[in-house]
Parts: C-alpha cells; structure tokens; sequence
C-alpha cells in the first residue's frame, strides 16, 4: 500500500537568501509498505540543462528534453531510502538545485501478545500483578503506539522516540491492582502505527488476543476458632438463583452468605458462591486459610 500527497513548487536556500528551485514534486511525501511499489513525478515549467533522479534505488539518469521524470520502484525493500530530483538550472550563483522526497517505509507487526509477568493462575483481589504486551517485527516504531484495553476502556498507550527504521521487537507493561469487578474482565493490547496524513486511514492495527483474568478473593483469618461470613452479591433479571459449594459439595440454597462458625483446617479451603438464571451462569470464589494475622475481603457476582 502507497499513499501519496501532492507537493508544493519547493524553496530552497542559496547565498542566505531563500529563492525558489523550479521544480516539483508529486507527491511530496511518500508512504509506502515495505515490499510495495512507489513513483513520484518530477516535473518543471523552465528550459533547463538536465533534471534526474538520484537514488539507491530507482535513479533516473539525467535528461534534457523532458520537463517530467518519474522516480519507479517496483517493490521497495530499503528501510531508509533518500531519493531526490535535481535540476541544472541556473539560481544565483549555483548551476544546480535539488529537493529530495521524503520516503517512509513501514511495515505492520507480525504478532502482537499479552501475557502476564511472573503469574500463573487466578489472581488475588488488591493484590498488584503485571501484565505484558510483545510486539514482533513492526517499523516504523517511532510511529508506534501501544494501547491497554478492559473490555472496550482505553487503560494506557506508550508511544516511542526511537529514531530506528528498520524493524525491531517492542515489549511494554501494565500493573494492574485487579478488585471483585474484574473477575472474568479481559485485558488486551493493540499495536497501532500512525503514519500522518499521508498515511493510511484508518491507521493499521494489530491487536492481541483477550486475556481473561479470575480474581479471588483471598480470605485470611486473625485465629484458629474464629467466625467468620462470607458474602455474595448478584444482580439480573429474573432474579439469579444462588447457591453455595465446598469442596463439590452443595452446602447452602438461596442465600448471599454463609456463615462458618469455629474455622478449623477441616473447613478451610475454596468456598464457590454460584448464581444462575435461563441466561446463563456466574461463578464466584473464595480461599479460605488459616494463618496469623491478616486482612478480610468481600466479593460479589
């Protein structure tokens, strides 16, 4: 894909004081995809002793019958290519002029994917977790930005000053603090390059896949025998139906909560708060330790 832009008749300077180089370019920007091709017209108005291009790639040798030469490449597979028209065209007291195109050779990402940093399995409600966005093999990065998604909320975007024009790995991180309502969120990360005006519209994406995180609800005890109540909240409609499980086992029908009374190790373990109703079902854990001191959180549906 190449997207172009007219250009203006460009100045220039010779002696400090500014004249004009009686050419132009179309266009005078060029963005291209890596692999693609790409043209650009020079052309001018004034008698001239030869114009041509000169380029690592696609040089036009210099001519003196045409007032229009195209710089051509069939497909572009240098990074950072300087290509520039030239006149011999007599301006002050220089016999020559040149302007040059501005080329900026892109490509998307091979991948982009999320993961978290140092953690497998549920997380635990207020406690800090990390996660992790690689982005594989994408150019431009200094036209880069990374994007943090919950569901359809933008969280974050890092952007990059790196002036590198050839492909390179990206890796940026997110800490997250999860609560009881991001229990089956989904997290995820989307590459986006924005190549200007002159570039493609809308800019190119390349999202990862949704990582859906579990939150607990991790419940600690100050003492061996002590009570304690578990709560659970649902909402919906009809009215979801509840109940309570322990170790597969259904303990309580109906109820936001249960009570245990005298914890002992024989009923510590992952309590299951389930609700349901014809629209389908939600579920809700709790981990109950035994242990010194600590803190207490609820949780809901």
């Amino acid at each position: 894909m190449i997207v172009l832009e007219h250009a203006l008749v460009s100045v220039v300077s010779f002696s400090s004081s500014l004249v004009q180089c009686p050419v132009q370019i179309i266009p005078r920007r060029a963005v291209v995809r890596y692999g693609d091709n790409v043209s650009a017209d020079c052309k001018t108005s004034v008698l001239h002793e030869g114009m041509g291009w000169e380029a690592s790639e696609g040089a036009v040798p210099m001519t003196k019958n045409q007032n229009l030469i195209t710089w051509r490449v069939p497909e572009l597979t240098e990074w950072d290519i300087k290509p520039f028209c030239y006149i011999n065209y007599k301006i002050g007291d220089k016999d020559r002029c040149l302007i040059e195109l501005p080329v900026t050779v892109y490509k998307t990402p091979d991948s982009v994917f999320i993961s978290t940093v140092n953690h497998r399995g549920p997380m635990m409600e207020g406690q800090q977790d990390e996660l992790q966005c690689d982005v594989h093999n994408v150019a431009p990065v200094q036209n880069l930005t990374v994007k943090w998604y919950k569901g359809q909320t933008l969280l974050h975007q890092t952007n990059f000053t790196d002036t590198i024009k050839t492909p390179v790995n990206k890796t940026v991180t997110l800490l997250i603090r999860p609560d009881r309502a991001d229990d089956e969120a989904q997290y995820w990360c989307e590459a986006e390059l924005d190549l200007g005006a002159e570039g493609p519209q809308p800019h190119p994406t390349n999202s990862s896949k949704p990582l859906s995180i579990a939150v607990y609800c991790y419940k600690k005890f100050s003492q061996k025998d002590s009570n304690i109540t578990l709560e659970c909240y649902s909402t919906g409609n009809p009215e979801p139906e509840m109940w309570w499980s322990f170790k597969n086992r259904n303990i309580s029908t109906g109820r936001r909560h249960i009570n245990i009374e005298r914890a002992t190790s024989t009923n510590a373990g992952v309590y299951t708060c389930s609700a349901t109703n014809k629209f389908g079902r939600s579920d809700k854990t709790f981990i109950v330790e035994i242990k010194g001191l600590g803190c207490e959180c609820e949780n809901n549906i």
